[in-house]
């Protein structure tokens, strides 16, 4: 191990050397076992002999700090325990508008015994061999172009599967020049806003809506309008004037899971061109569509380049892949570039190189075609169970993605307190509400097994029945 010993200006080495790394040892900076340099070649590094090393690792042997084995070295000994490290007080603060930024929320492992959070895949069920095989076969390859910087754009060769995936499954007509790997919806939002707003503009988000997005264009400064949504979506008519982005999810609203209906994507998009706005369309688990047609996506019927496409591989394979993108009209797209470079460069490149050659070998549709059939039975089988709670749920219709969502006429928060506490987890609607809360219940099915939903809602009624409701 490098220890940074720091000599500058000290008279008696021997003294420094033991007073600094007895600290090191205290603070936990050494940790308990770990071997120190040799002698010789701390001696070597700091320019004193090796007597001067030798005297201070003695002392603190004697003191039982450290121990030495023939031929191994010397180590920090079991005897030896840190301390914390005295708090920092600092008249340093964030700029106010971070004060209201929410915490990031908790690890989710280990996962509830009844999992019904909204958005999230079922991991058990990632192709881990294949992922295994591709990542190791670009490793194995000796690829030098994916250890090193990125293009900020995407791997070439990602953006040309990601450009033909949704060509063929979604009628997104665009070239891979028009596609940017992000890492997310949130990433995209972040961009989008960073080329395109200034702090104080004006944007509009659906409300109820996915909080995220709301957050980072408030950190950015941007002045926020939460839109309400109605059966057929976001009610163009209460945009306010002088909006200059809107972030919608159309294909499936979330949390609501309704479907934004032709008419009102067709005003949306007059209302786009009138404002002279920008419409983010999320997409963000469309590839799960269990009944009734494929709707058209904002970017299909748009031909006025006013829609940023969002996607995201998050709630196809993995969260942990952080890996999404964004389908821009041309005259955005080298702003974004620099701005996904100025942010963090590029996305891994080992990661992009493996989903491209998932996706050109076709792993990927399968993947989804296999999970679409898992999720199809949990979909129904939670819509068909939520019949036992009639007497104060009522079910929202949904016919894709991961969740689905019910309205009540009372807070739910109280059950949802209660039902987390005895290992169901799911949410309120009110939790992606701002101002105005809407009663109800978020479930997600996407984690859950199909064995375990039934067992699920049966904890969560007896909750009910108790008056956690």
């Amino acid at each position: 191990m490098d220890v940074h010993i720091d000599l500058t200006g000290t008279r008696g080495h021997r003294d420094a050397i033991y007073r600094q790394l007895r600290a090191a040892i205290l603070d936990g900076r050494i940790r308990l076992g770990e071997a120190l340099p040799p002698t010789r070649e701390l001696a070597q590094r700091l320019a004193v002999s090796r007597t001067t090393v030798s005297a201070a690792y003695d002392r603190l042997t004697a003191e039982g700090f450290l121990t030495g084995r023939v031929g191994a070295g010397t180590f920090v000994t079991a005897s030896a325990t840190a301390r914390p490290l005295p708090a920092l007080v600092s008249g340093v603060r964030p700029l106010p508008e971070w004060d209201a930024v929410p915490a990031p929320p908790a690890p989710f492992a280990p996962a509830p015994e009844f999992d019904f959070r909204p958005g999230v895949p079922d991991l058990t069920r990632f192709p881990f061999d294949t992922w295994r095989r591709l990542v190791t076969q670009r490793l194995r390859a000796g690829q030098a172009d994916l250890m090193t910087y990125g293009d900020p754009q995407g791997h070439p060769g990602l953006r040309t599967e990601i450009a033909r995936h949704v060509g063929v499954s979604r009628d997104v007509r665009a070239s891979a020049e028009q596609v940017v790997v992000t890492a997310g919806a949130q990433q995209t939002t972040d961009l989008v806003a960073r080329v395109l707003l200034r702090p104080g503009d004006l944007a509009a988000v659906e409300n109820p809506g996915y909080p995220p997005p709301r957050l980072v264009l408030s950190a950015r400064g941007v002045r926020v309008a939460p839109v309400p949504v109605d059966a057929e979506g976001i009610v163009v008519g209460a945009i306010p004037a002088g909006t200059g982005l809107v972030y919608v999810t159309p294909s499936h609203q979330y949390p609501l899971g309704l479907a934004m209906s032709l008419e009102r994507r067709l005003e949306l998009l007059d209302w786009a061109e009138r404002a002279d706005a920008v419409l983010v369309e999320d997409d963000y688990d469309t590839e799960f569509r269990y009944t009734g047609r494929p709707l058209e996506p904002l970017h299909s019927l748009d031909s006025r380049g006013r829609v940023v496409y969002v996607g995201s591989f998050s709630k196809v394979l993995s969260p942990a892949l952080r890996l999404g993108f964004l389908i821009a009209p041309p005259s955005l797209v080298p702003a974004l570039v620099k701005a996904r470079y100025l942010t963090d460069w590029h996305a891994p490149n080992v990661e992009q190189a493996a989903l491209a050659a998932f996706m050109a070998e076709g792993g990927f549709a399968r993947h989804v075609r296999r999970m679409r059939k898992v999720y199809r039975e949990r979909h129904e089988l939670l819509s068909a169970s939520l019949a036992s709670f009639a007497d104060f749920l009522t079910p929202l219709p949904s016919s894709a993605g991961l969740h689905l969502s019910a309205t009540a006429e009372s807070d739910c928060g109280p059950l949802v307190r209660a039902a987390r506490r005895h290992g169901v987890r799911l949410y309120s609607l009110g939790d992606f509400a701002v101002g105005e809360r809407r009663h109800g219940l978020v479930f997600g099915y996407g984690a859950v097994a199909a064995e375990r939903i039934g067992p699920g809602l049966a904890r969560l009624r007896a909750l009910a029945d108790e008056g956690a409701a």
